[in-house]
């Protein structure tokens, strides 16, 4: 006898064994139970979900005899009269399997409904199934209208399709429309485990895993890999085999690549992609693991109770969901999801593997602000935590900056004598050296007055106003340049190399001496207005605990914006303004969160008003002197002071100083 599939073999002979659809078989059934039947169904779903399957069942049901041949229309077909049987073996007359990939045009579907009229041959009812009904043409599709609208009492249609999208409106509204959902990965290892048991085929845990995900929902794509395992392993199913035989990637090395991005250590992650590439396993199979890994990191950290003990990989989602941040976390799945795609762009796979490795990398937290001299690969001192946030960007080693003029002040110097210069001679104009510290001088009293002869520039001159006073030159007058001239010589620095601006009548305007020191008046402050707080002990108290109750959503912001008028006797007197927040439901999960904290049943009895003390206004409070103390260490700080001293354009850009603590 030839050998049957296993998807064949132990494909559902009635709705109690139909995995993984239980609300379509509850609602037929109680059709068939109740005796509603409709006349056309539309089964719709992914490959192997089991439409043609459920539409056998139903096609038993409805025909069904008993076994004493007395049975009417039930939910639970015997299975052993004769139209059970010629079902199940298609070659029952009255039940007729169209495909209408191969006769999609109006001829057949004509030649099929010219049959309608005719009663059943032998059962009770005659059942028209139409498999990819959506590949109909549309002169198909209004040839069938009429018939599917109103058939005739002993007529059932039953279409199935998995793109529903393409069946066009007027065929939806006249069938009864039930999804077939994908199987989860449970169901599918959970039918694998009874059929290999039925078969006498040892499996291993493992590799009935890998079979469940690689089926992707469908239960006979799992029944065929099934086959193609059982062959693979010599009629045994080992993890080894099974992952070589898919062509999946090891758990242990997307663990590993988690460990290396953990570590911010780039030479291992690199090692790591090398690693598959000398594996031949695959890119997309990488990123796709590495996504299932980070979901279940993500569970493993909003509900631990909801993994699967069973299941190896949940030991280590808990060892990296503790070393892992929810924030990075999900940026993380975001990314290998979209990498995924991306690999078809990228030069060769293992390159887009790599890059998007690599992006995880990047944007974590810190993963590649490394202290001065140390490499992405070397380990990281215990005295030298990973900084995320603004105090890694503040940690970042920053090049020296171009030194600038610095004039003192205490200790005046001698002041260098200019000699005055023919105005016909050509001179180069040398702009003063960032690093000198010499005092301002006065300025000459006249200066010589310019002749027509053509010259490249004026010497420098001198203006004292104040003990602040600095070098400025005269403005550049190019009238033939001579390239020799130009290329010899040290370039003056970029900021003097354009001409003071001037008035209409061609003065120019006070030097940047002259400009205010910047203040509280030349920046605008964004923290705000104070906010109306007025502190109490109550409310002290109260901000103390609304930190440790854990509360989240409304229920934390309810909290937040109460003001405590006092506790006695465990009930609790709070204002609150908003009337959204003295919602009952929010008032009882307030009243949980204190039990929990005091151990000891508490009340809360609110009440409308303004609140003066409220938490919210106290770390508003201490958010606005924050902004305001970084914002007066900025603009008094003495290098601050001095480049707006010598820069007359020079603004401090409103909203660009942040307190590092923020």
């Amino acid at each position: 006898m030839s050998y049957q599939v296993l998807a064949r073999k132990y494909r559902p002979r009635s709705f109690e064994e139909l995995r993984g659809q239980e609300h379509v078989v509850q609602a037929l059934a109680n059709a068939l139970t109740q005796q509603r039947l409709h006349h056309a169904y539309l089964f719709t779903g992914t490959r192997g979900v089991g439409k043609t399957t459920v539409s056998r069942i139903l096609a038993k049901s409805l025909n069904c005899t008993g076994a004493d041949g007395q049975g009417t229309i039930t939910a639970h077909p015997c299975g052993v009269c004769e139209a059970c049987r010629d079902i199940d073996a298609g070659r029952f007359v009255d039940y007729v399997e169209l495909d209408a990939a191969s006769n999609r045009g109006v001829e057949e579907i004509s030649q099929l409904l010219d049959q309608a009229v005719y009663k059943p041959v032998v059962g009770r009812f005659k059942v028209y199934m139409i498999d990819e009904v959506h590949m109909l043409s549309n002169t198909a599709f209004n040839a069938m209208l009429k018939t599917l609208e109103e058939p005739p009492e002993y007529l059932k249609f039953v279409l199935a399709t998995t793109d529903p999208q393409k069946v066009p409106v007027t065929v939806l509204s006249r069938c009864l429309q039930f999804n077939l959902r994908p199987m989860a990965p449970q169901t599918v290892l959970s039918h694998l485990t009874s059929v290999l048991q039925a078969e006498n085929v040892a499996a291993e845990p493992g590799a009935l895993r890998l079979l469940a995900r690689a089926a992707r929902g469908s239960m006979r794509d799992a029944l065929s890999l099934t086959d193609q395992a059982i062959a693979f392993g010599a009629g045994s199913l080992a993890e080894a085999g099974v992952r070589q035989m898919l062509g999946t990637v090891d758990r242990g090395h997307v663990v590993a690549i988690l460990d290396a991005l953990v570590a911010a250590s780039g030479p291992d992650v690199v090692a790591q992609a090398d690693a598959l590439r000398d594996l031949g396993l695959s890119a997309a199979g990488t990123l796709e693991d590495l996504a299932s890994l980070l979901q279940q990191i993500a569970v493993a950290q909003a509900a631990p109770a909801a993994l699967d003990e069973a299941d190896p990989d949940s030991a280590e989602a808990r060892r990296l969901a503790a070393a892992l941040p929810a924030d990075e976390v999900q940026l993380m799945y975001s990314m290998a999801l979209h990498g995924r795609a991306e690999l078809g762009l990228s030069p060769d796979e293992y390159a887009g593997l790599l890059m998007v490795l690599l992006r995880m990398l990047a944007f974590r937290p810190g993963g590649l602000q490394l202290p001065r001299g140390e490499t992405a690969g070397a380990a990281r001192p215990a005295s030298a935590p990973l900084l995320r946030g603004a105090a890694a960007v503040a940690a970042v080693p920053v090049a020296p900056a171009p030194p600038v003029t610095v004039l003192s002040v205490e200790e005046p110097k001698p002041q260098p004598q200019f000699q005055p210069v023919a105005a016909a001679e050509p001179v180069i104009a040398q702009a003063p050296t960032l690093a000198s510290t010499a005092a301002p001088v006065a300025a000459p009293a006249s200066t010589p007055t310019p002749t027509p002869a053509p010259m490249i520039a004026k010497p420098a001159a001198v203006e004292s106003d104040g003990p602040s006073a600095r070098l400025r030159p005269r403005p550049v007058v190019h009238a033939e340049p001579e390239p020799e001239i130009e290329a010899a010589g040290d370039e003056p620095p970029p900021w003097l190399d354009d001409a003071p601006m001037a008035d209409d009548e061609g003065r120019p305007f006070a030097e940047a001496t002259s400009a205010p020191a910047p203040s509280a008046k030349t920046y605008a402050s964004t923290a705000g207005n104070e906010p109306e707080l007025q502190p109490t002990p109550e409310g002290e108290r109260w901000h103390l605990l609304v930190k440790d109750l854990g509360l989240t959503a409304l229920a934390r912001e309810l909290a937040m914006q109460a003001q405590c008028l006092g506790e006695q006797g465990g009930v609790w007197r709070l204002r609150v303004e908003r009337e959204s927040l003295r919602q009952p439901a929010l008032q009882d999960k307030l009243q949980a969160a204190l039990s929990a904290a005091l151990g000891s049943p508490q009340q809360v009895a609110l009440e409308a008003g303004v609140a003066t003390d409220s938490p919210a206004l106290r770390e508003l409070a201490a958010s606005q002197a924050r902004q305001r103390a970084a914002e007066q260490i900025i603009l008094q700080d003495p290098q601050v002071l001095q480049l707006m001293k010598q820069f007359r354009t020079a603004r401090i850009v409103p909203g660009s100083i942040k307190p590092l603590n923020s």
